[in-house]
């Protein structure tokens, strides 16, 4: 079909100019506050203080690469490929526990090495999962408040994604794509006594969990009152917390921070929020909270004014995905909730977060040419 001139104009006025600004202001930050991070860990370990700093920038600019492919790209390319998606993110995560080609850290394999390169499956798990249950949610509206045909199948495949995440184990991806599944049931319509006894049952299983593994059991614990083991199992709580305590309101200047200098573990990746406060200060946090909000205001907009209920629900979690990222990543930084390992969306140190996070910008910005007026 020809695209007349007044079609592209009205897709170049609708283009979500507000949204890929943002995401530039993040990335950007992210990358300064890579270089001033691990600038001491990578001098040490690799004899080049910039080593992750080249290796975040690589990352940034295949993003991008990411990004503009995935913005000009036809949606119905990724819908009419659901299931095989689904397919290819359990099989990623499967090579992660049975495969010799995944790599432990701490005690779980949740990485997949190819050479040079090392993929974590649980961020295409994520997008996959999008696309599955906004596909799902389209086309079974009219079935969507039954309990064996609204419920139970995206219930079920959750859950097994789930299933493949713990055996890794990774308690955190699961965690988050039970969180993925209960904002995306919510929009999709599912009745809500389903959803209070699908969170109940989770909450349950979390509990069960936890108390049958010292391991989870201590950190949780650590969480309540990480001071009182401040040497052990609260160490990177209470690491954070000095560094966040330290910056006031401006900070301390950036490069100028003490705690990434051996302290804190992960300051570079999962606590990297932890040194933004350190240096930037409450400024510098308000501000990137701020960036957020742009991006949890843009999404909404985007799925509000979409014609299709396909690319309504596929908006939503695309954004979704960004914002429970920041949202957990927050909290463990604070304390708030218990340490997940997640890592701070286009902030934190890596490749497949990062490509993963320019992923679902690119289809927002797809969609917002496609909105209604």
């Amino acid at each position: 079909m020809k695209i007349t001139q007044r079609e592209v104009a009205r897709q170049l006025l609708n283009f979500d100019y507000v949204l890929l600004g943002a995401v530039i202001c993040l990335s950007s930050l992210g990358l300064i506050m890579v270089m001033s991070a691990s600038g001491i860990m990578a001098e040490k370990v690799f004899g080049d203080k910039y080593a992750l700093f080249w290796k975040q920038a690589a990352f940034m600019v295949a993003g991008f690469g990411v990004l503009a492919v995935t913005a000009r790209a036809d949606m119905q390319f990724f819908y009419r490929h659901t299931y095989i998606w689904l397919i290819l993110a359990a099989m990623l995560l499967l090579l992660t526990v049975f495969s010799p080609l995944s790599t432990k850290a701490g005690g779980a394999s949740r990485w997949l090495r190819l050479g040079p390169v090392s993929i974590q499956p649980l961020e295409a798990a994520k997008i996959a999962l999008v696309f599955y249950l906004s596909y799902f949610f389209a086309n079974k509206q009219e079935m969507v408040k039954t309990f064996s045909v609204g419920f139970l199948p995206p219930i079920l495949m959750t859950g097994a994604l789930c299933l493949l995440l713990l055996l890794q184990p990774d308690f955190g991806g699961a965690v988050f794509l039970a969180a993925l599944l209960f904002l995306m049931c919510l929009v999709g319509g599912t009745r809500i006594i389903f959803l209070g006894s699908a969170v109940m049952l989770a909450v349950v299983s979390a509990i069960l969990l936890v108390v049958n593994s010292p391991y989870r059991f201590r950190r949780f614990f650590a969480f309540l009152d990480p001071f009182k083991d401040a040497q052990n199992s609260g160490y990177q709580l209470v690491q954070s917390l000095y560094g966040l305590g330290s910056g006031g309101w401006v900070g301390q200047g950036l490069g100028e921070g003490k705690q990434k200098l051996f302290f804190l573990p992960e300051a570079h990746n999962d606590f990297i929020m932890s040194v933004v406060g350190e240096e930037l200060g409450f400024v510098g946090i308000s501000f990137i909270v701020m960036l957020f909000g742009l991006v949890l205001w843009r999404t909404v907009a985007i799925s509000i004014r979409q014609t299709s209920m396909h690319n309504r629900i596929t908006a939503f979690g695309m954004g979704a995905i960004l914002i429970i990222g920041g949202l957990l990543n927050m909290g463990v930084v604070l304390g708030a909730i218990p340490p997940k390992g997640v890592p701070m969306p286009f902030l934190s140190y890596g490749g497949s977060h990062l490509l993963a996070g320019f992923f679902c910008i690119g289809v927002l910005l797809n969609l917002s040419r496609k909105v209604k007026g």
